[in-house]
This record gives structure tokens, sequence and C-alpha cells, in this order.
């Protein structure tokens, strides 16, 4: 479904107290605007960060969050960049080094051809890496993002407030809050998530399609060491995922992903701990370490939604305001931080030839370079999606030679890892 809004230009109204006026606004301090904010400091812009609700800080004892992202070597190499890794570093976070996907197969085929013939296995020696990637708690993302910002001269918090309309002129944009205060900045940024305020306000439109699987989160405690993988199995009723997280107290840490449909994890959601478990070593392959207790669990709707445009005036979006995909191979994060780069480079280069942040020429090369690349990735998870969503024999047939015939051809391999590691 799409919706689409003919743009307008409403002139600032004036009120009893004068605007606070800034040079940029970012609407959303979590992980992608918190980015944004980081890569800004190096200019003398002065900055206001609006957040409902700034996470508590880091409890080193406490069991790992719910949410959680796989950060590969592009994301990896712009938190350096910005000097926020190891902020990071200093938490909590898990490297792997192997990644693996394959498809269940039925049982008599396992008897007759053992081994998952099927299986394509990924290693980070095979491109002379150490690691192929981080999984890192999405909260643990934003304290070291936070900590770089929070405190800096230039910076202004405005927190437990909400945009409540955004007033547009050719040289500037009003915020107006949820407190009564206005803002009057020369660019406003939406990193504020997939139910954009900021995307609503500035009618930049949206085109979106709900998949028909749910995804759900398990947060658990396993036995045996820390793993180095992280892996896939597709099967017909959808994915199921595994993913390594840090040892706590001892304890080692999972995350699983189960993708299925609605009505099969509402039930799930509804189990006590035993039954929980017992489900999940059924239906999760023998590849997953024993399941000792549930720490968390929760889930959420796929929906791909994809901004009409990414900017208009001196508005301009990032990160979910701008496009959410399907999760099946944790990019997310990683495109919204590879916005956050291309964005604040242009605004650097902007503010160093006009000195004006929202300059349009900027916010243009901005969309003309993101948005396409956002979407060869989106059509991407989507042929994921639709090629291993159904029984169809022949399609069974081809996906699976296809899967057999990726793990010998190491070129192939090479580059695949190379665009998955955010490095090609």
């Amino acid at each position: 479904m799409s919706d689409t809004h003919s743009p307008t230009s409403i002139s600032p109204t004036s009120d009893s107290t004068p605007p606070q006026e800034l040079d940029v606004v970012i609407v959303g301090g979590g992980m992608v605007g918190g980015a944004v904010a980081t890569a800004l400091l190096q200019t003398n812009l002065s900055i206001g960060v609006i957040e409902k609700k700034l996470p508590q800080p880091f409890d080193p004892e406490a069991m790992p969050d719910l949410r959680v992202s796989a950060l590969n070597h592009g994301s990896e190499n712009f938190l350096r960049g910005i000097n926020a890794w190891s902020a990071l570093q200093a938490m909590r976070s898990q490297p792997y080094r192997r990644l693996a996907v394959w498809e269940k197969l039925p049982d008599l085929v396992n008897v007759l051809v053992p081994g998952q013939p099927n299986r394509t296995e990924f290693n980070a020696e095979e491109v002379g890496a150490s690691h192929l990637g981080y999984i890192v708690e999405n909260r643990v993302i934003q304290l070291a993002l936070q900590q770089q910002w929070q405190p800096a001269e230039n910076v202004t918090v405005f927190e437990d407030v909400q945009v409540n309309d955004l007033l547009t002129s050719e040289h500037s944009v009003d915020v107006k809050l949820s407190n009564g205060q206005t803002l009057r900045t020369k660019l406003v940024i939406g990193a504020d998530g997939a139910n954009s305020t900021v995307r609503q306000k500035a009618q930049l439109g949206l085109t979106s399609d709900a998949y028909n699987q749910h995804a759900m989160v398990i947060s658990v405690v396993t036995d045996g060491p820390d793993q180095d993988i992280t892996w896939q199995e597709f099967t017909s009723h959808g994915p199921r995922a595994y993913l390594p997280l840090p040892s706590i107290n001892g304890s080692t840490h999972a995350s699983l992903v189960w993708y299925d449909h609605p009505d099969r994890l509402a039930t799930l959601l509804a189990m006590d701990e035993e039954a929980l478990i017992r489900a999940i070593h059924k239906e999760f392959p023998e590849s997953l370490p024993q399941v000792r207790q549930i720490l968390g669990r929760g889930s959420f709707p796929l929906v791909k939604r994809h901004a009409q445009h990414y900017y208009r005036g001196r508005v301009v979006l990032a990160g979910d305001s701008a496009h959410t995909i399907n999760p099946l191979a944790g990019q997310g994060v990683n495109l919204g931080f590879q916005d956050a780069k291309v964005l604040t480079d242009g605004i650097l280069k902007a503010v160093q030839d006009s000195g004006d942040p929202g300059n349009p020429e900027c916010l243009a090369a901005y969309e003309n370079n993101r948005r396409p690349a956002n979407f060869r990735m989106m059509t991407l998870m989507d042929g994921f999606y639709y090629t291993f969503s159904n029984d169809l024999a022949p399609v069974k047939l081809i996906r699976n030679l296809g899967l057999t015939a990726a793990g010998h051809l190491k070129p192939a391999k090479r580059q695949v890892l190379k665009y998955a590691m955010g490095l090609s």
C-alpha cells in the first residue's frame, strides 16, 4: 500500500516565546540518530537531539536485552571512524567468524544423503579476516554512541518530549515540541524509527508491504562454551536462526529467532518456560546448544517499508524512518549506518562549501546514493523470502541445488561474503 502527499511549505508562525535556534535537529537518539549526532561532533554546528526516553546506564551484571543486531565490518569501520567502537567494546559484544545457512530436508533425504549436503558455510578466513561481524545488543550500541554525543558542548538534549509539528520555510524549519517549545533549525534529520513522525509531518510518503510471518526473538542461556558461528535454517514455516551472545557470569547466552505464522507464535509466547524449551528443541536443528533457561521473549510483525522520498526541503530521513527490510540477513542496522555515513559526509562537505548543513544539493546527493542501494538490499531480501517460503517441488529442488553448489564456488562465496560484510 502507499500514501502520497503533495509538497507543502508553511511559513513559521511567531509565538510569544522566541524559538531556540540550532543548526541541526536530530529526531531520535537511537542507533542511527546517535551515529549521526556523533559523526557531526567534528563540526562547530549546534545540534539538538530529541529522544523520548534515553536508555538506562550499562550494567555488566544485567542479562542481555532482547533486541540485538549483527554489525558487519562496514558498520564496525564507521563506528571506529566516529570514535564509538572502543566504548562499545568496553561494554560487551560477541564476535563470530562463521556463518552457515541451509534448508531443513525431509528425514528420508537425511538418511539417504547424510551430512547436510545443502549446507553452505562462510568463514572469515576465506577473505583473510579474523571475524565476519559482531552480535551486539541494540542498547549497548545506543549507549556507546550516547557516551560520545551527550556530553558534547555543542549538543542539546530534549528528553521526554515528542515532535508535534514541522513548519517549513525556505531557509529554516520550526520544530514544534509537545512541551510547547519551538526549535528553529536549518536541517531536521528524522531518525525516529519505522513509524516516523518526521516522515509523516514532512509528507514524504510511504510504500509498505506486510509479510505473512512474524519473528519471535528469544533470549536464552545455553550449555557449552561461547560459539563463533551464527546460522539460519530454512523450514516450510519460516527460518530458525541462532545468534551467539557474550557470556555473563560464566553462563553462555544466545539469541534465537523463530519466524512463523503469527498465530503459531502467539501460542509459543503464551507457553510456560519448560514447554517453550521443549518446543525449541523440537523445532530447532541439532546444531543448537542445549537451552537451559529462557530469559525473555517477544515477537514483531515483518513489514517492508520504503519512504517515497528521503528528503523534502530541509527535512531528511535516515535508517528505519526511511526503510525497513525483512531481517533475514540482519542487514537493517547496517543499512542505517550506511545512511548515517553518507548523510553526514555530505553535511560535512556542505558546511565546508557553503556553511549550510541543509544544502539541497547535499540532500539530493544523499537520496540518489542511498535510495537505490537500500532498494537493492530490500529486493534481495524479498528474493530470499519468497524463494524459501514455499514448498513447490521445482523451486525446492532448484534452491537446494543452489545451496549445495554455493558451498563449492569459492570465488562467488568470497564476493558474497564481502558484500555481506559491508566491504564491497
